[in-house]
């Protein structure tokens, strides 16, 4: 296993020589592997904001930790930047350690799609919101797509619950994350990151592969049926999971919490 605190950045996907990923002409996102800081420039608009968003996307799921957009050379007149930005917030939330932050010292995200958005008028404020979130508690792991990758990943669950105070989680997180490795090397059959942490009293746990292939859950198997039981495990022992589009990819997650585990043994 190479789990690690605070695991190293990596490229996201579709960035040039690692610092732009443009999206077309007219907009640009900008990034690198030293900060955490995402700059868009150019104008935003509603034809482009799906590529925009992708590759806002592609960041998050191949770099652990919470991001700041920096939209201070951002031009949107017809409100899709908080669209944009709220719609990716939401798509994130679950993830393990991961947020997005909003540096808007002009004001060009407004309107009633940024409430609920943390905004930030200064470099500074963002950075001190930045400095807040949790990326100490955060557990990874870069796994093949073999018979012992669920193993790692359940040592990987047994390490951290034990460190967070969370042992009541450990048994049905490694039952739920033991689905998701395995529906990697039966189906998407490509390298995966495992990443978990914690948040509250709960445990949020997240496996991105790099095939577009979504689980599909139906509800109760049948009897007679051979498979397709894995969704449904992590259905009982989750609160809630799902399954994110990304570039090049998905990120299949859950969350656990330790008042469920006590309900449930109670």
């Amino acid at each position: 296993m190479t789990g690690t605190e605070r695991p190293g950045a990596r490229p996201a996907a579709g960035m040039h020589n690692g610092t732009i990923m443009p999206t077309d002409a007219r907009c640009l996102v900008e990034a690198d592997e030293s900060s955490a800081t995402v700059r868009l420039s150019g104008v935003l608009e509603s034809t482009t904001a799906d590529r925009v968003r992708d590759a806002l996307l592609a960041r998050l799921s191949d770099r652990p930790g919470p991001i700041v957009v920096d939209v201070a050379r951002l031009r949107s007149t017809d409100g899709s930047a908080a669209r944009l930005l709220a719609e990716v917030r939401r798509a994130i939330a679950d993830w393990p350690a991961a947020d997005l932050l909003v540096l808007d010292p002009a004001g060009t995200v407004t309107g009633a799609d940024a409430t609920g958005l943390p905004v930030y008028a200064t470099a500074d404020e963002a950075t001190a919101a930045l400095a807040r979130t949790p990326m100490a508690a955060l557990l990874a792991a870069e796994l093949a797509p073999t018979a012992g990758a669920a193993r790692q990943a359940r040592a990987m669950i047994a390490d951290g619950c034990a460190r967070w105070g969370v042992p009541q989680l450990i048994e049905p997180a490694s039952i739920a994350v033991t689905e998701m490795v395995n529906n990697v090397v039966a189906h998407a059959r490509t390298p995966m990151t495992v990443r978990l942490a914690p948040r509250d009293s709960s445990l949020h746990v997240a496996v991105r592969d790099h095939s577009p292939r979504q689980p599909a859950y139906a509800g109760l198997a049948p009897l007679t049926s051979t498979g397709g039981r894995g969704l449904l495990l992590i259905d009982t022992v989750a609160r809630r999971w799902g399954s994110t589009p990304v570039p090049n990819g998905k990120v299949v997650w859950c969350v656990l919490h330790a008042e469920d585990e006590a309900a449930r043994q109670g």
